[in-house]
This record gives C-alpha cells, structure tokens and sequence, in this order.
C-alpha cells in the first residue's frame, strides 16, 4: 500500500474538515423582528384596499331585474358595467370654489353614450333606482315615434334586436304628439322590449350626469356568458334626408 508524503496528508485532512463542517454547521435562521411582519402585513393590506377601490372605480356588478331589456338581457342576469367609459369631470370646478355661480363643464375624454350602445343609470325620478336601457338620441336629435317605428332626424332606425316588435307612444308619454328634441347634456333612452320598459317615452330625457356605465359583459347564467352587443342602429351617424 502506498504511504502518502506529509503534505498529501495535510491537504486531505483540510479536505475531511471542510466537508464535515459544510455538513453539520446549518445557517442560522432568517430573523424578521415583529415591526417589519406587521409593516409587511399593513403594505399588503393597503395594496389590496387600493386594489378594489381601483376594480370598483372602473368595473361594477349589476343584476338585471325586470324585462325591459328582453330579449337582449333577462330577468336575474349578472353583468359587468364599465364605468370608465363614460368617465367626465367639471373643468370648472376649481372656480366654482371661488365664485358658486360659475356653470359646470363637462368634459368626456372618451366620448358621451354613441347610438344603440346599453347604459346603466340613476332612474332620474328616484336616484335610489338603477335602471339599464339602450341609446337611442344624443343631444341636439329629434326623436319620433310613429307608426310603429323610431326615427331620428327623419331617418328610421334599424333595430333588429327588436325581433319585429313595433314601438309606440302610450296616451300621456312625451313623444305622444310630438316629435322629442334632445336638449343638450341629454339623451334619450329606450328598453328593447318597447312593450315593457320605462323609459324615455314616459319620463323624458336622461341627464347626462346620471350614466354610471355601459353595460359590458353577461356572466350569469353559464349560458348567458359573453360581451353584450353595442348594436349602432344607423351603422354610421345618421344624416337627415
């Protein structure tokens, strides 16, 4: 057997020493003092506040209650309404501090409600309410019911989710007689079952100012699941004959 020189048997006892001391010496165990696990704690629960007050500020949930809405939406049907997409602020508010009599200006980044698009909103007769319809005038547009059909700016509507359906005007609607002028910071809505929905016809113009969303997406029932139509009736903006 081959004797090993002294300095092989320094290097291999080296050796021995490193690999026992590798494993049996454990690295001490991480030490969070209680001040940073309940900072950490609070951070993640700042995040998460701040993350559903952002969800909520742009996305809402709303359960469809009635059938003014059928046969587009039924009776106990959950939607999302996106609420950015009518986002406004008032340029004038920072006056209005100073001087109260300074009017508002409303300023909408992404545009107003556009034609056939389904909004969510305040029901201006009991703000408690929240009622769901489809745009069927934007301001400045002569709305009239005749005949069983809508025409706007003397242009009939194509509105095929009706199924057929006419519309017409009830003895003490608004549109009864006469034809409707949508005044500025309006607009005029209808229900798709035109049978039976308040809207418009009966109560009038829709305040600007009380549309929370347009309705965006069905998630309830499983069957009902997708993106609900935005159907323009005129397929580009309507233009008086």
């Amino acid at each position: 057997m081959a004797r090993m020189h002294p300095w092989e048997q320094r290097e291999a006892d080296r050796q021995l020493l490193e690999l026992t001391t590798l494993q049996t010496v454990q690295p001490p165990s991480a030490y969070y003092p209680p001040s940073r696990v309940v900072r950490e704690i609070v951070e993640m629960l700042l995040f998460v506040f701040f993350l559903f007050f952002m969800v909520r500020g742009v996305m809402q949930n709303f359960l469809i209650e009635g059938m003014s809405m059928e046969p587009t939406l039924h009776n106990n049907q959950f939607i999302l309404v996106n609420k950015l997409a009518y986002f406004h602020f008032d340029l004038n508010a920072p006056a209005r501090v100073v001087d109260p009599t300074v009017a508002p200006q409303q300023i909408y980044p992404f545009g107003i409600p556009q034609y056939g698009q389904v909004v969510v909103f305040e029901y201006p007769n009991d703000p408690s309410k929240d009622y769901i319809k489809r745009v069927i005038g934007r301001p400045g547009d002569e709305v009239s019911v005749r005949d069983g059909v809508v025409r706007v700016n003397g242009v009939q509507l194509f509105e095929p989710y009706l199924q057929g359906a006419p519309t017409y005007c009830q003895m003490m609607d608004v549109c009864v007689e006469n034809a409707v002028i949508v005044p500025e910071g309006t607009i005029f809505v209808m229900g798709d079952n035109r049978e039976n929905s308040s809207d418009s016809r009966e109560w009038g113009v829709l305040p600007l100012e009380r549309v929370i969303g347009q309705a965006w997406v069905s998630y309830w029932p499983n069957d009902q699941i997708g993106v609900i139509a935005q159907y323009n009736p005129f397929g580009s903006a309507p233009q008086v004959p």
